[in-house]
Parts: structure tokens; sequence; C-alpha cells
């Protein structure tokens, strides 16, 4: 019997890639997106390869599109994996300081209450069947600082809080829950343009320690493993999928290849 998985933000960027991903892989994939669009284009390119997709359009962080979600989830019978991909640093402001209470609330909208929302919705479903996967998307920005990105940093710390304790509390019920930290995705949202700004594009592997960027399958096939029966006895993690940024903390290769430095030696 072929698994339904849901993902959330699923039709763009590291969503749109985990829901190919998961989709190729046999699942009958529930795409939801705030964006019709999208939505529609992803699900003809899965549909078009062979898979299984609908779609459900909304903001997934109100009542309404969670419901939508559950009711879906109702007609299929079940839910196997849980992706909470939903996130985003917008809207944002130079400094905390110069920060408004409105954009708290959206990011927390954005990137907490929606994980929170969606998970209370089908997770009965799960614990009656006896197994099920709940996949979050962190951010490597949870664990270190980021400056500008105090509230976002503070509620992906919230993600990852949520999916340790959670993971105690229903593996007795044979659902597993995991979280990935990305960092430096090549996406629409932060693309590698963006994110050199008109720099020398070698000095990449001087920041990185694998020297590239990330590639939204890179992020997708972490994704898959945690949901699959290969991480059977994985749960509670957040797994940082970063090129090895967040293992360098702070270091940098040096450009004149001797060695490292903390003390960045390059624009």
């Amino acid at each position: 019997m072929s698994r339904t998985s849901v993902v959330t933000g699923g039709a763009l960027g590291i969503g749109g890639a985990i829901s190919r991903r998961l989709a190729a892989d046999g699942d009958h994939v529930l795409l939801v997106d705030i964006d019709a669009q999208a939505a529609a284009t992803t699900a003809a390119e899965i549909t078009a390869a062979g898979g299984r997709v609908e779609t459900v359009v909304g903001d997934v962080s109100t009542d309404e599109t969670v419901a939508e979600i559950a009711a879906a989830v109702e007609r299929h019978g079940r839910v196997d994996v849980l992706v909470n991909n939903v996130g985003d640093f917008r809207p944002a402001s130079k400094t905390f300081l110069h920060s408004k209470p409105e954009q708290w609330q959206r990011l927390y909208e954005l990137n907490l209450l929606h994980v929170l929302k969606v998970t209370h919705a089908l997770l009965p479903t799960m614990v009656a069947q006896g197994a099920g996967a709940i996949v979050n998307n962190s951010t490597v920005e949870a664990f270190r600082g980021i400056p500008g990105h105090a509230a976002y940093s503070a509620y992906n710390a919230g993600v990852s809080a949520f999916t340790r304790s959670l993971a105690v509390e229903v593996g007795r019920y044979g659902v597993r829950v995991n979280a990935i930290a990305p960092d430096l995705a090549d996406t629409p949202q932060t693309s590698r343009e963006a994110m050199l700004r008109g720099r020398d594009p070698e000095l990449v592997k001087h920041w990185i320690p694998l020297g590239h960027y990330g590639e939204v399958a890179d992020y997708a096939s972490v994704v898959a493993f945690l949901a699959s029966d290969q991480a059977r006895f994985v749960t509670g993690h957040t797994v940082p999928v970063d090129g090895g940024t967040l293992a360098a903390s702070g270091w940098y290769g040096r450009v004149d290849g001797k060695g490292w430095t903390n003390m960045p030696d390059h624009p």
C-alpha cells in the first residue's frame, strides 16, 4: 500500500523538491501551497512524471486551510508522512530594534504556529493507525546568531524544540518526529545570485566546507530518508543540511590556501 504524504509549502524551492521526490518514491502527495499557479505547475510536473498528487491552496497558518488539509487526509483514510515545510525570514527588519510587533506575529505564523496547527490536526490519524513520520523544516539559524532576524531565529529554535519534545511524547504510538536545518539553499527565495551579491563565486569554496551552495534535491533527499523506514530508529533530531557551515562555526578557508581563519581575509 502506497503512502499518503502531506507537504506544506510544497510548490517551490525545497518544498517543491520534497513533493517531487516523495511522489517519485511512490507516495500520493497532498501538496499544500498559498500560490495556486505554482501549486498547479508542480502538480502537473509530478503527474507528467507518473506520480500522484492533489493540491490544497491556501495559507497554512489559517484554520480554514488546516481544515481543508484534514478533510483531504480524511478522504484518503490515512496520513503516513507530514512535512511541515513552510517558513520564511520575511517580513524582515534591519535590526530587532527597528522591528514591529506585527512583523513578529507574521513570522510566528509562518515559522512556528502552522507547525503546531497542522501537526495537531493530523497527529490523531497517525496515532490511530499506529505509525507515521513527521519532518519539520527548521534552520541552522536556530543554532547560531543571525543579526537582523532575531524573531525568525527564535521561532525556528521553537520548531526544533517542538520536534524533540513531541518525539518523546508520540514514540509509543509508532510516530517519529524529526527536522532538517537547511543553510545556503539555492532557491527562488534565497537565490545563489542574491547570496553572492556580486562577489566572486570562487569565494564560496572558502565560506562553505563542501565548497558549494545546496541544491533543492539535497534537502529533499534528507527529508525522504527521515520519512522512510531506513530511519525507523531515528526520532527527536534536527539534522543540519548545510554543507558543513554549522560545524565550521565561523571558520573559513584562507584565500591563500594556507589553512583556516576565524577572521575572514576576504570580502
